[in-house]
C-alpha cells in the first residue's frame, strides 16, 4: 500500500499558531521531509517544529530547493525531491513536508506536489492549511488588513516598482512579500506617495527573532532578513472608495 503525502503548514514562526491537525500529524509515525537551501544548512520550517518541543525523528529527510529563479535548475531539484518522497511513499509510509506559513500561499510544497503527481498520479496528496505570514504580521503589528469593503492585494516585491506603484493606486491595503532586494527603492516610492506613515515592516513574524518597524524610513540602507514583508495602508484610496460607496447609497 502506498503512503500519503501531506503538506503540513506550521505558521510563520510561533509554534502556538500550529493547527491541531498539523500537531497531530507531526506526532504520527509519518516520515518528516523539510526544505533546505543547501545541504545541511538548516531549515526554518524544521526549527518551528522543534521550538514546539518536538524531536526530529530519525527517519526525517531534507529536500534541497536552491535559491534561484532558473527554472531549469529548479526543475532538476524538484524532480530529485519528488523521487525521494515517492520512494518513501512506495515503502508504505506516509510522508509530511514541513511548510513555514501556509502551504497554499507562495509555497515550495505546491511545486513538490505537482511534480509528485506528474510522476505518479495515483499518489494521494493533502494540504493542511495554516496561518500565512501576512496574517500573523498584521495581528502582531496591530494593523488590520481590511475593514468592511476594503480591497487587499498580496504580491512578492519582486514584481517591481512599476507594479507596486500601480497597485498602490488600486487597493486599500498592499502587502509586499520578500522585500529585501528592493527595500530602499520601496521606501523611496512610499516617500514620494506620502505613505511612509501608513506602512509597517515585519521580519520573521511570530518567531523569537521577530522585528516590527513602524518607522520604515529608518531601514534605508539596511540589510534585512529574507523572511520579511511590508504592509501599506493606502488612506487616499480608502477615502475615494468611501466616497464612491456613499454616492452609490445615495442613488
Amino acid at each position: 500500500m502506498t503512503g500519503k503525502l501531506y503538506g503540513v503548514s506550521l505558521g510563520p514562526g510561533d509554534p502556538d499558531l500550529m493547527t491541531r491537525r498539523a500537531w497531530g500529524l507531526l506526532q504520527s509515525d509519518a516520515y518528516w521531509t523539510y526544505p533546505v537551501k543547501k545541504k545541511n544548512k538548516g531549515s526554518y520550517a524544521l526549527q518551528i517544529a522543534l521550538q514546539a518541543g518536538l524531536t526530529e525523528p530519525e527517519n526525517s529527510t531534507e529536500l534541497i530547493f536552491p535559491m534561484t529563479h532558473d527554472r531549469e535548475i529548479l526543475a532538476k531539484y524538484w524532480l530529485q525531491a519528488a523521487q525521494t518522497v515517492i520512494k518513501i511513499l512506495q515503502q508504505g509510509h506516509d510522508a509530511i513536508f514541513l511548510v513555514e506559513g501556509d502551504a497554499s500561499t507562495f509555497s515550495t510544497f505546491q511545486h513538490l506536489a505537482k511534480t509528485v503527481k506528474g510522476l505518479d498520479e495515483t499518489i494521494e496528496i493533502e494540504t493542511i492549511p495554516g496561518v500565512p505570514s501576512f496574517n500573523a504580521a498584521a495581528a502582531r503589528a496591530e494593523m488590520p488588513l481590511a475593514d468592511t469593503d476594503d480591497t487587499v492585494a498580496i504580491i512578492p516585491a519582486g514584481y517591481g516598482l512599476k507594479m507596486i506603484d500601480s497597485m498602490l493606486n488600486d487597493f486599500d491595503t498592499l502587502v509586499l512579500l520578500k522585500v529585501k532586494p528592493i527595500l530602499d527603492d520601496i521606501i523611496d516610492l512610499l516617500q514620494q506617495k506620502k505613505l511612509l506613515e501608513n506602512s509597517c515592516f515585519i521580519e520573521k513574524a511570530g518567531s523569537p527573532e521577530e522585528r516590527i518597524v513602524h518607522d520604515v524610513a529608518s531601514l534605508y540602507g539596511e540589510k534585512v532578513n529574507y523572511l520579511s514583508l511590508m504592509m501599506i495602508s493606502n488612506n487616499h484610496h480608502r477615502i475615494r472608495g468611501e466616497m464612491i460607496r456613499g454616492c452609490r447609497k445615495k442613488t
